[in-house]
């Protein structure tokens, strides 16, 4: 065998390898596989997504001030097997908007010490939209005891499209990662 033989067909081998290597690079790159918390602009051209990575726990709060009363409302929720919200109760202080001092259907309302429970049976959604107010009141997530101040990432008087959903290593470099150190 001559020396340009050997050296044709080492080159031969060494090229599958690096396509293999390539492609595989490429596909981890543009694979959705991190399971995510996203807030994503709602109305915009060039929406841009913030996110806080999903572990085990499955539960998180969303806590705010209600804009009327001016007292803590806290919303629980769990995500479901199917990367649905399911939410689970709301606790807060006052009735009035948005804060029923009764149950409906499916729902069940305590109150003890002066702060409302209302929890909810079955209550499932894809994702919701959440509106940061320009005004100076709390917006917090709560995840694994850890509390992110929402009106440090998110835009005031902007919209935000709130679910679970899986993100590629890309998706998360465009992105912002929201984790509470801000």
């Amino acid at each position: 065998m001559r020396k340009a033989d050997g050296e044709m067909m080492q080159k031969s081998v060494w090229l599958p390898i690096l396509l293999l290597i390539l492609l595989t690079s490429l596909v981890s790159i543009f694979l959705p596989i991190h399971k995510s918390f996203t807030f994503t602009d709602y109305r915009s051209d060039h929406p841009k997504t913030y996110y806080v990575e999903l572990e085990n726990d499955r539960n998180f709060q969303i806590r705010y001030v209600h804009s009327i009363f001016l007292t803590d409302v806290i919303e629980s929720y769990q995500v479901t097997e199917t990367d649905k919200l399911q939410f689970l109760s709301m606790q807060y202080e006052d009735v009035g908007i948005g804060l029923p001092g009764y149950a409906e259907e499916g729902e069940t309302l305590v109150i003890e010490d002066g702060v409302y429970t209302l929890s909810y049976d079955d209550n499932r959604i894809q994702s919701f939209v959440l509106f940061v107010g320009d005004v100076d009141a709390d917006l917090a997530f709560k995840y694994r005891d850890k509390e992110i101040n929402l009106k440090n990432y998110l835009a005031r008087g902007e919209s935000y499209k709130f679910c679970v959903q899986r993100l590629s290593w890309y998706q998360k470099m465009k992105g912002v990662q929201m984790n509470g150190e801000q």
